[in-house]
């Protein structure tokens, strides 16, 4: 950020120690000294109540805000409602610039003076390729979880994602010293946290399962009555980490109390932790309901270079969707292309309800989606709510599978298709969704061509759109052609 914030009154401040403190609490009294006598009156705005104004201020970049607040003092008071500070959204990328105040002055002097309000925190990395920006990073972020531990902030979500510390640039004492600081703040002051979000950490084993132990322990120190709800740790090891071969793993997420939403890499899956997430839901029958809510949500995401070649067993998955009988399966399978893997994950007993596919394959590749179209999403016609797929098959057409899976998938909502297909299909999409399925509210369709010019094609497919004006007000409808590079 740009600008400073905004000062606190002495009684709602922290306290600080130490001459930086001091030198940011000069800093930030500068906003007292602009604030002018009169409010405005140039119109009606400074009678809006201050629920209106606070709700418009959400909406205002830092910058904007401190504009705001130097209008009148009444507007200045408004701006210091915890409710406008309780969530942020911080972007860092360990760059330095001569425009910007630097990342680690605003993020530390944002917690040290508003992380007492904050109970949202979302922090986006920039992958670092180069050990100066990875000790930048480092300093930012540590800088910022230890002032939120300082103050003790009511933090209830955390999300902390693209750090991919399994980068050359990250060294052993950047890498510790970053989860260090997560722990301490997760052993201090985690006890409200009811989401948290790690998302491509890439650490390796032995530290990601000592973070997540220390998320597991502190659950056991707090009241029941706080517990972690949402995990989001879709690669959250090292791409090279067979996780589904370490028996802590499953250990660990049995005692994890009232999880209900939980996303992994396919590699962490195995018949133990299957067995374990079915286990803790009864185990929390014998304690209190909180602890017995069961998952409800399990989202897996497997890419070609992480581990996806163990068996797991159909048994598993049946006995978990017993134990959770609104338990819904997300699977996102990234470039896969081999049957047999697919197969080998793709179990019937599965209550798959979201499935998401991409693969971009070669003419010269002896692969074809078409067994996946007819063979392997059909078995969820039963479940199947919401499908996604982009394909490269330039040489080989899917339309006719595609359309027969729409037909047999009786609880469709949602389709998105990016692929080569035939202008006509897109027709008889809408004649299925307008005749047959009522269900089938949202189809995007995305039409690759060969074509660099694809003018004519464009004008195909206006003309057959032009005979469905007057479509139900319920269904969103978006199609688009357009090359393939």
């Amino acid at each position: 950020m740009d600008e400073k914030f905004f000062p606190m009154h002495k009684e709602d401040k922290p306290q600080h120690q130490g001459s930086d403190d001091e030198d940011s609490e000069e800093e930030m009294s500068d906003y007292d000294s602009d604030l002018s006598d009169d409010c405005w009156d140039g119109s009606s705005w400074e009678s809006l109540p201050d629920v209106c104004l606070r709700c418009l201020f959400t909406f205002l970049s830092d910058r904007d805000r401190r504009s705001a607040a130097l209008v009148c003092h009444h507007w200045h008071n408004v701006m210091r409602s915890p409710s406008l500070w309780r969530c942020r959204y911080f972007h860092f990328s360990g760059r330095l610039s001569k425009f910007r105040q630097s990342e680690y002055c605003s993020a530390v002097t944002y917690a040290r003076y508003l992380g007492v309000y904050l109970e949202r925190l979302e922090v986006c990395v920039c992958p670092p390729r180069r050990s100066l920006v990875a000790q930048r990073l480092e300093q930012v972020i540590s800088g910022l979880i230890s002032e939120l531990t300082r103050v003790r902030a009511p933090l209830h979500s955390l999300s902390i994602v693209k750090l991919e510390l399994d980068r050359p640039a990250w060294t052993p004492g950047l890498r510790n010293s970053l989860i260090n600081s997560l722990i301490r703040f997760i052993q201090k002051v985690g006890s409200k946290l009811s989401s948290i979000c790690l998302s491509r950490m890439r650490n390796n084993t032995f530290q990601g399962l000592e973070l997540l132990s220390a998320l597991s322990n502190s659950q056991s120190r707090f009241s029941p009555r706080y517990c972690i709800s949402s995990l989001g740790l879709e690669g959250f090891f090292s791409s090279a980490t067979y996780v589904h071969l370490n028996s802590d793993m499953p250990c660990i997420l049995r005692n994890l109390r009232g999880l209900t939403d939980l996303r992994l890499s396919y590699s962490c899956v195995s018949d133990q932790l299957l067995i374990a997430l079915q286990h803790k839901h009864r185990v929390g029958k014998r304690t209190t309901s909180r602890d017995g809510s069961p998952l409800q949500k399990l989202s897996l995401h497997c890419a070609l270079n992480e581990p996806h070649q163990q068996l797991v067993s159909g048994d598993s998955w049946e006995a978990l969707a017993s134990s959770c009988p609104d338990l819904q399966i997300k699977f996102t399978v990234d470039q896969i292309i081999n049957t047999d893997c697919l197969a080998r994950m793709l179990l019937r007993e599965i209550p798959l309800t979201e499935y998401g596919m991409t693969a971009f394959y070669s003419p010269d590749v002896t692969w074809s989606a078409k067994p996946v179209l007819s063979n392997l999403l059909p078995q969820y016609r039963r479940s199947l709510q919401f499908l996604t797929l982009d394909l490269t098959n330039c040489s080989e057409d899917l339309d006719e599978e595609l359309l027969e899976l729409v037909k047999v998938c009786k609880r469709l909502e949602q389709l998105r298709i990016w692929a080569f297909l035939e202008i006509r299909t897109v027709e008889r999409l809408l004649q299925i969704r307008l005749t047959e399925r009522t269900q089938l509210n949202k189809i995007r369709v995305r039409i690759y061509s060969v074509n660099e010019d694809t003018s004519e094609e464009e004008d195909q497919l206006e003309d057959m759109l032009s005979s469905y004006r007057h479509l139900p007000p319920e269904l969103q409808f978006y199609a688009i052609l357009c090359p393939y590079v």
